[in-house]
């Protein structure tokens, strides 16, 4: 695939960023301010944030060639497997959402760190989807490093977590978009 046709590629999906960013605020800002009840919130709120990330993984893996064509459908089936989890079983012990969200962040971290290099060529502003990849790499890493410090403070990393991972791909996308220009 040539380099305009990447480009051209890119741009026409600036738009599942978008919503992919959207839907990271309104995940991180719930998280943040809705503290009663604030675990089995986190659950049905990681829930429909899993699934949506993964459907549009999966839907960028099947349209068309892409460069990480196997991560993004691997990644999409582990996204909508978490938030089906997360539906079905809202009272497995925090823990168990702990390793779910953390692996599910590792997964699609190192997916942005390899898109980020892999479109170094391509796009000038590639460092969004690395810092992106690194940090929701450094964030799975750190739960499952930490994984007993317990389900509240569990909830305010993720929600500022999502926040900032969210705010970076409204910003992304809006690059992506004038890619084609």
């Amino acid at each position: 695939m040539g380099q305009s046709a990447a480009m051209e590629q890119l741009s026409s999906v600036w738009w599942l960023v978008l919503i992919r960013g959207i839907f990271g605020i309104i995940f991180g800002l719930i998280a943040l301010i809705w503290t009663e009840n604030a675990l089995l919130a986190l659950i049905f709120v990681f829930g429909a944030f899993a699934l949506v990330e993964g459907a549009f993984a999966l839907y960028r893996g099947f349209s068309g060639d892409t460069y990480n064509r196997g991560w993004l459908i691997f990644i999409g089936i582990v996204g909508v497997i978490a938030g089906i989890v997360a539906f079905i079983r809202p009272g497995l012990a925090g823990l168990t959402l702990l390793y779910i969200v953390a692996f599910w962040a590792i997964f699609t971290g190192v997916t942005g760190i390899v898109a980020g290099i892999r479109m170094r060529k391509v796009i000038t502003n590639e460092w969004m989807f690395i810092v992106s990849g690194a940090l929701t790499l450094l964030f799975g890493i750190l739960l499952v490093i930490w994984p007993l410090s317990g389900a509240l403070s569990l909830v305010w990393l993720l929600g500022l977590f999502s926040l900032i991972y969210g705010i970076a791909l409204v910003v992304l996308s809006f690059k992506v978009k004038n890619l084609a220009q």
